[in-house]
């Protein structure tokens, strides 16, 4: 099958739909496209949260194996990486709580950088790739290493998968106002934990780019 991508990498709409209904019919190859065309973004999401390889590459492989058992009943008016995160995020909790370490979601609020579908504010690639924006990067990413679970996902969500708050709410089963207030917090959170460090143009740090590190 002949697979066409869009710039960002990511299929179209109407090609991922068909790409499920040949799953769906036994389609062997069709299943492969769909897992390789979410596994990176996946365990990057996974593992942001959890910080553990092995871990991550366990529920990355469970959450596949649990939407493909259950493809027939898939909802086309969602997006498949919206019902796979769905499983994902939710696989990641099981596995904190079993470890009894997680402290409960923390209501956060609206972080007020570019919103999912807006364009970016046009910064030069020059200053988006220097020295100074790759260290404030690494700085901002370990700093959302040290939020919720909930928030790191938000965060994740928001910036790096491009999701709207309504998007985002289906994936961690909350409301679209909690996701704006879950956004809201974790900025003002990372403001407090990076101090000095943070930047007023949060575009020069591109979360986009940040992955799993």
């Amino acid at each position: 099958m002949d697979v066409k991508v869009r710039d960002d990498g990511r299929l179209d709409p109407p090609q991922e739909r068909e790409l499920i209904e040949r799953a769906q019919r036994g389609c062997e190859q069709s299943a492969r496209l769909l897992v390789e065309f979410h596994q990176d973004r996946l365990h990057a999401f996974v593992w942001r949260i959890l910080r553990n390889k092995h871990d991550a590459e366990e529920i990355c492989q469970d959450a596949f194996l649990r939407a493909f058992q259950a493809l027939h009943g898939f909802d086309f008016s969602y997006r498949f990486s919206t019902w796979l995160f769905t499983i994902g995020y939710r696989l990641c909790l099981n596995s904190i709580r079993r470890r009894k370490d997680y402290v409960g979601d923390v209501d956060f609020s609206t972080m007020t950088g570019n919103r999912p579908g807006e364009t970016e504010p046009s910064v030069s690639e020059s200053v988006a790739n220097s020295d100074e924006a790759k260290r404030l990067k690494k700085v901002i990413w370990e700093a959302v290493d040290n939020l919720t679970p909930a928030q790191t996902a938000t965060v994740l969500l928001f910036y790096r998968e491009s999701l709207s708050c309504q998007d985002i709410g289906e994936i961690l089963d909350m409301p679209a106002a909690t996701v704006k207030s879950h956004l809201h917090r974790a900025r003002n959170r990372l403001k407090e934990m990076l101090g000095s460090e943070l930047v007023d143009d949060w575009s020069v740090i591109r979360f986009g780019e940040a992955g799993a590190a």
